[in-house]
């Protein structure tokens, strides 16, 4: 697994979005204790955790209350009712700050937020129109993504002429952070490395337990795997988890994204 400092990142990019939030927040009573919503996307993921862990220190230097939301499961589905009560709570001039797991589904809440008056922040992903938020942080995924298949080709010795059979383990189809890793991937092996054939895709909905079972299920099926791309720590700790268990370290190439403690004590 390649290392990264994403998750020191996440700390320093949910403190960065608490402060501007906070920053442009002003309540219509100015007795009225500022608050700030920050709906992320599951609540059991280390990098969501390491993001409430600047979101909280920051809220406490703000002097705003923070109110932490998400649900353990990674889909649009659990996290819109959860968007639309906190929509509910907050009042002109308050704050959210949203990681949507769908940017289209999100769409129309995030909108909603802002007409009432709510200012509001797009962190790690984005919905698809950011023209009513305030601020958005996210890293260059393309460029991670691309780096990523150049990692594999190093780690199977890639040569030209021979084919490397990889599959790529994701947290969502519709997870913004995800779709520009995987073009950034798919881009790289179509201008540097076309003996890389991508023989599957799936999807772990943020659970490294079932981003394992992904990975099992493909070792059975292609018996010439070569390499796995992990395009988040979640997918990441599923895949060596699977790895480890079936004594195949070091057999076939791992990159994963996101430097969760666990995966980094992984690395060699």
């Amino acid at each position: 697994m390649k290392r990264s400092t994403r998750v020191l990142a996440a700390t320093a990019a949910a403190a960065l979005a608490l402060t501007g939030v906070a920053a442009a927040a002003t309540p219509a009573n100015a007795a009225k204790k500022i608050k700030i919503a920050f709906v992320m996307g599951a609540v059991n993921d280390p990098f969501f955790n390491a993001m409430k862990v600047g979101a909280v220190a920051e809220a406490k230097a703000q002097g705003v209350d923070l109110l932490w939301k998400g649900d353990a499961q990674y889909s649009a589905a659990t996290q819109l009712p959860i968007v639309k009560n906190v929509i509910a709570t907050l009042g002109k001039g308050d704050g959210l700050v949203l990681i949507p797991t769908d940017g289209a589904a999100l769409q129309a809440s995030n909108d909603a937020a802002a007409k009432k008056g709510i200012v509001v922040a797009n962190v790690d992903t984005q919905v698809g129109n950011l023209s009513k938020v305030l601020i958005q942080i996210t890293g260059n995924n393309e460029d991670g993504g691309a780096k990523a298949a150049a990692a594999i080709a190093k780690a199977v010795g890639y040569k030209a002429g021979s084919t490397y059979e990889v599959v790529i383990g994701l947290t969502s189809a519709t997870a913004t952070t995800n779709v520009a890793r995987l073009e950034g991937f798919k881009a790289a092996v179509a201008k540097d490395y076309p003996g890389l054939v991508i023989k599957d895709t799936a999807y772990s909905e943020s659970n490294s337990q079932k981003a394992a079972t992904n990975v099992e299920t493909w070792l059975t099926k292609y018996p010439n795997l070569k390499g796995i791309f992990a395009i988040d720590g979640t997918n990441a700790s599923g895949a060596a988890a699977a790895l480890q268990s079936k004594g195949l370290v070091g057999k076939i190439a791992l990159v994963g994204y996101d430097a969760y403690p666990a995966n980094v004590d992984l690395i060699k």
